[in-house]
């Protein structure tokens, strides 16, 4: 089963930029787009740097389960501590959407599906990805199209920018490219 998920990186300690281009470069052939990197203030309420953001797209032949073990590794790679909820980081990486592509009868063309899952382990889409401008931002970047499976149906990441405090969305600032 061909899936895309849609992936979001960020840090804030150590060579942010450096450990944002790890995470792209991992996903190597299976990377469709990423976008440019942002600063952003931290979210979540615990004082600390600003982050370094990306949002990625990429396609390949995996699971859901199997993105976010790719996840977990590109952090633990970048020695992740997991010490303070919402607190500095070397590498976060999520998984906000996934989208599987499931055969029609004609088995000649795909229809790509978001995958709703209310699982422990992963849930999708990621439960706050509406309320992150760090993550929809950079998302609008490479895909003006992109759309968000919520609890009210499936919405235009336009829409839920455009609902957000005009103050966050602000404060998403593009710093450059990763190279």
């Amino acid at each position: 089963m061909t899936t895309r998920a849609v992936l979001s990186a960020g840090s804030n300690i150590g060579d942010s930029r450096a450990r944002l281009r790890e995470v792209a470069e991992a996903l190597a052939d299976d990377l469709v787009a990423v976008s440019g990197v942002y600063r952003t203030a931290p979210w979540g309420g615990v004082r600390q740097d600003d982050f370094l953001n990306v949002t990625l797209i990429a396609e390949g032949e995996r699971r859901p389960i199997d993105w976010l073990d790719f996840c977990r590794r590109a952090e633990q790679a970048a020695d992740r501590v997991r010490d303070v909820r919402w607190g500095p980081r070397t590498l976060d990486v999520d998984v906000i959407d996934i989208a599987a592509d499931f055969q029609t009868a004609d088995f000649q063309t795909a229809d790509f599906q978001t995958v709703v899952s209310d699982d422990e382990e992963l849930t999708l889409p990621h439960p706050r990805a509406a309320q992150r401008a760090f993550v929809l931002v950079p998302w609008l970047e490479i895909d003006a199209d992109a759309r968000l499976w919520t609890p009210s149906g499936p919405a235009a990441v336009t829409d839920l920018v455009a609902a957000l405090d005009p103050d966050e969305t602000a404060g998403v600032v593009r710093v450059g490219d990763l190279a």
